[in-house]
């Protein structure tokens, strides 16, 4: 590791991450009683890797495709005029659309909560569910806004001067979650 540099330690590696979606999966299943009214919306980018890879889970245990979309929310965010411009995502919904529909939202960290709020307004102008429920893979803490995760992949405590960073092989060659702290000075 280079000096002063940061200091990283995996918390999943793909192994971990594998059983935390087969257990959320498992988990949507019970709560839904089989997942018949169900739509995945990953919000982008891995959020939308995970709520495919939940999507094929449960077809796996149920032999039902239930229907996979992700949701962009760049424009929904509180923090637009904060940050450089950033690209707009795509949302891709399911053809039968959102409405009466239980959306389970899917995303990599839980923080603040404001990325999960964003979410809901972009969904609010998409359709009305019947309910919206959401799934993590990892939930960090320090919340700024009353959210909680439905379905939670790993509890992580942390610093909020540490960093979560999630690695998925579709997007970055290799399945892990690191914990990353900035070396004191």
């Amino acid at each position: 590791m280079p000096e002063n540099g940061p200091l990283s330690r995996a918390v999943l590696e793909g192994p971990d991450i594998h059983r935390a979606l087969t257990r959320i999966a498992h988990e949507i299943l019970e709560r839904t009683k089989g997942a018949g009214d169900v739509v995945l919306l990953g919000i982008p980018t891995r959020g939308a890797t995970l709520a495919q890879r939940l999507g094929g889970r449960i077809e796996q245990f149920e032999g039902v495709k239930i229907p996979v979309g992700s949701i962009d929310i760049t424009m929904y965010r509180d923090d637009l005029r904060l940050r450089p411009a950033r690209p707009l995502g795509r949302t891709e919904l399911p053809s039968d659309g959102i409405d009466g529909k239980v959306v389970v939202l899917v995303d990599d960290v839980l923080f603040s909560g404001r990325t999960v709020r964003a979410a809901l307004d972009a969904l609010n102008d998409l359709g009305r569910p019947t309910a919206v429920q959401l799934a993590t893979l990892v939930d960090r803490g320090h919340r700024e806004l009353p959210i909680r995760a439905d379905y939670v992949g790993k509890n992580l405590p942390t610093a909020k001067s540490e960093k979560v960073k999630v690695f998925l092989q579709e997007t970055d060659g290799r399945d892990a979650v690191l914990l990353i702290k900035e070396e004191a000075r």
